[in-house]
């Protein structure tokens, strides 16, 4: 996976996901599943892509339902990452060699305080991008366990974006562990700004770091 420039990450030294990316991951979850394209059509789709495309249709039956509340939106939204991401792999991945190192309660503490940020992250976002489109264009393997999923999601207020979705499939159970966006990963982004942020902070302090950002974006809302 291609490492990002150091510059992205936030002038607060907080984590914080490229726009480009974060559109896309509300893309899949808020997108109407559009027509495939022409190349789409040759390539016969596996269990990786239609988990991709089940997120896509699940999302868009849900989250758009007309008057739903903020509350009733986020706990639809939680479900959707909890059953289409792996969120216990990814919140290890970006922790690094600090997860081996953090005490069973840090591991438990710091599992929850990210889950919640990712959760805010992406809600807060929801409603804001009308019109996606989202078409799966091929797929093929990576290692002994994985997927990647290309898709292009076209949006009538900008250029269509092309998304590389990681799809680990355990036991038929397909999750999705990282997205990548012009060849720059989300997790090894995520990843690299935590290491920013421990750099000066502990592993206690990152945890405190995260509830703060979580708790300052429940707020602004």
């Amino acid at each position: 996976m291609a490492r990002p420039p150091r510059q992205w990450a936030g002038k607060s030294g907080l984590p914080d996901v490229h726009r480009r990316i974060v559109l896309a991951l509300i893309a899949v979850l808020a997108a109407v599943p559009g027509a495939p394209s022409a190349a789409a059509d040759t390539v016969a789709h596996g269990v990786a892509s239609q988990h991709i495309k089940k997120l896509g249709e699940e999302a868009i039956a849900s989250l758009r339902t007309p008057g739903l509340a903020l509350e009733a939106r986020e706990a639809r939204l939680r479900k959707l990452l909890v059953e289409g991401f792996d969120m216990a792999f990814i919140g290890r991945f970006v922790l690094g060699r600090h997860w081996r190192t953090a005490s069973p309660d840090q591991q438990s503490e710091y599992m929850q305080a990210f889950s919640e940020y990712i959760l805010k992250v992406y809600s807060s976002r929801l409603g804001g991008y009308a019109g996606e489109t989202l078409a799966v264009v091929s797929e093929r393997p990576a290692g002994d366990k994985d997927v990647i999923v290309n898709t292009r999601i076209d949006r009538p207020s900008g250029p269509p974006i092309e998304a590389a979705w990681r799809v680990r499939v355990a036991d038929n159970d397909p999750r999705i562990i990282d997205i990548a966006v012009s060849g720059v990963s989300m997790a090894v982004t995520q990843r690299d700004e935590f290491a920013s942020v421990l750099q000066r902070n502990s592993l206690n302090g990152l945890i405190e770091r995260l509830r703060a950002r979580t708790d300052k974006m429940a707020a602004s809302r």
